[in-house]
């Protein structure tokens, strides 16, 4: 059945379920991601020892285990906000569309990491700390949030085009009109924006990658628990309100 609660228990619920997916993505971060962070600092501080005298080094403002614990409250605040605006997403789907609550749910998640994480992944992927110019990282960061708006550009030309073919015979026309609507806007955004590409060819291309892929590993843990647990939380909601009601009817 469609939602059907008040905002304010979506929003609640949104919170719940950040909160939940931001502590797995933290657990995904650490194990996946931290080996390779680790290892991209040792790489970065090989190569600037020759530069600097002992003496002359600058404690870092934050230790590394700060920065560990750090890790699980930046991704448990990521998740509370993204639960926020997912709930805020689905109060207002709702109105538009018919689709049950649990798969609406699912539906805005998916919908979130293409347009939040995928677009803007593949266009300009994360790099580890030992790459990357820092005079340019306003530049990247702008560039980051192009894509960003370019990846809900394309979500929600994809939603409009499913919507104006849900009413096709045809199943091959309903899945492929929205699909090639994303393509489309992400191909000319990806045209569009320039290329940037400020790894050394030093750089062991396996540790990039692999902290690329713990990168995507992390964000789309993110979203799917997001996602899941939100569905949990309504269709719990919907049996509960399905018991009350029969036993008032008792």
């Amino acid at each position: 059945m469609p939602l059907a609660d008040n905002f304010t228990k979506l929003l609640i619920r949104g919170l719940l379920a950040g909160l939940i997916a931001g502590i797995l993505a933290g657990g995904v971060a650490y194990v996946l991601g931290e080996p390779h962070v680790n290892a991209a600092i040792a790489i970065e501080e090989a190569s600037s020892a020759g530069g600097h005298t002992h003496g002359s080094e600058e404690a870092p403002l934050v230790t590394r285990d700060g920065q560990r614990a750090g890790l699980f409250l930046a991704t448990s605040l990521a998740g509370l906000a993204l639960g926020a605006i997912f709930a805020v997403v689905a109060n207002y789907t709702r109105r538009i569309t018919s689709m049950a609550g649990p798969l609406l749910a699912i539906t805005i998640a998916t919908g979130g990491w293409l347009a939040i994480e995928a677009v803007p992944f593949f266009k300009y992927p994360a790099n580890p700390p030992a790459v990357g110019d820092p005079d340019t990282i306003n530049q990247r960061t702008l560039l980051w949030l192009a894509t960003v708006i370019l990846g809900l550009l394309a979500v929600t030309a994809a939603a409009a085009a499913a919507k104006a073919v849900s009413a096709h015979e045809f199943l091959s026309v309903r899945i492929a009109a929205p699909v090639a609507a994303f393509l489309v806007i992400v191909a000319i955004g990806y045209v569009s924006l320039p290329t940037i590409n400020e790894v050394g060819d030093d750089f062991p291309a396996t540790l990039l990658w692999e902290f690329r892929l713990s990168s995507l590993a992390t964000q789309a843990t993110l979203w799917l628990v997001l996602g899941l647990a939100f569905a949990f939380l309504t269709e719990r909601a919907s049996k509960e309100v399905e018991i009350a009601k029969k036993f008032a009817v008792r």
